[in-house]
């Protein structure tokens, strides 16, 4: 892009919003002209940014009749149904953190380490996968290029920011002995709750469902074969999963660790003598996704087991989202 962009932030008083303008900051992304947008209830609330303080204001159908180039979206997903298209339409790109468009088939669902091509398709709206999403693709991208991968095991520990702060609230308050219930139907502190978002018929949670199919589309290969457990823990920061794999080709465990460790995005921390593995407290923060625990399964053939953590907040959603927004420029 021969300009610097005109740059939108939708949800920018929420817990992902902030952190969308946190990562904008440390990545030292280039706008021409900074607006920050939420519901009415934040309107008129000040937020520094960069030393210039801005006035949110209300998002409305006419938020968009300004130039605007690209609109970083994380305000929940009937909002994003509702305005992504008219911002759309108006001529801005909407990187839409919500699950409203992950599996409309116009819409890419990308991880820019591994998909990244998929963004040259956008009819005005890009996706950003689910937190838990992210972090396996990132993980399991450079296995499917090399062996080709059969099933997958996913079995997640998700952390209670991945509610936004009323998640954070519950697990506060509940370590102080007050069992709030405002985030989950039970008790978060010394739980462990296999409940996220909504059950579906088919027995399954909805964020269960998100990862299957979600994977399936970002590897564009839907003859793997895919289940999922989606647990929340009473850990503040960083989604932590046990990913179980089975390839299609043999591996030699030392040629996959080291195509990880050389793989984008990637930090292998993997040494059990030293008690070395990734941890949900080391992950948060950062921008990487830390695989350990790299063992094969010798209950299957051709089987290996992962340990996958990485902040769900950065990773898992701003900092995916501001990628994408980088890759735009190169394209705009």
């Amino acid at each position: 892009m021969k300009r610097k962009p005109n740059l939108a932030v939708v949800g920018a008083t929420g817990l992902v919003g902030g952190t969308f303008l946190k990562v904008l900051a440390e990545r030292n992304f280039p706008y021409e002209q900074l607006y920050l947008m939420a519901s009415a209830n934040s309107a008129g609330s000040k937020i520094e940014f960069q030393g210039r303080e801005y006035t949110v204001e209300e998002l409305t159908e006419h938020s968009f009749d300004k130039p605007v180039d690209i609109a970083l979206f994380s305000a929940g997903g009937g909002t994003s149904e509702k305005f992504s298209p008219i911002a759309a339409k108006k001529g801005a790109v909407v990187v839409d953190n919500s699950s409203a468009w992950r599996m409309d088939a116009n819409v890419p669902l990308v991880v820019p380490e591994v998909n990244p091509q998929e963004i040259a398709k956008h009819k005005g709206i890009i996706a950003n996968p689910n937190c838990s999403t992210i972090q396996a693709m990132v993980a399991l991208k450079p296995l499917h290029d090399r062996y080709g991968i059969k099933r997958i095991v996913y079995s997640t520990y998700q952390a209670v920011s991945g509610t936004g702060l009323k998640g954070i609230r519950d697990l506060e308050e509940g370590l102080k002995g007050n069992d709030l219930k405002i985030a989950y139907p039970h008790a978060i502190a010394g739980n462990c709750l296999p409940h996220i978002d909504v059950f579906l018929e088919n027995g399954y949670t909805k964020e269960e469902m998100k990862m299957i199919n979600e994977t399936h589309k970002i590897l564009d290969d839907d003859r793997i074969a895919v289940t999922a457990t989606t647990v929340r823990v009473p850990v503040f920061d960083s989604h932590s999963e046990s990913i179980n794999v089975e390839l299609e080709k043999p591996f030699e465990l030392a040629e996959l660790r080291a195509l990880l460790a050389a793989s984008p995005g990637l930090v292998v921390v993997d040494d059990p003598a030293k008690n070395e593995y990734p941890l949900a407290r080391d992950a948060a923060g950062r921008d990487e996704v830390f695989v350990g625990r790299i063992r094969r399964d010798f209950s299957v053939e051709n089987g290996v087991n992962l340990w996958v953590v990485a902040d769900n907040i950065r990773k898992g959603a701003a900092t995916n989202a501001v990628q994408i927004a980088e890759k735009l420029l190169e394209i705009l």
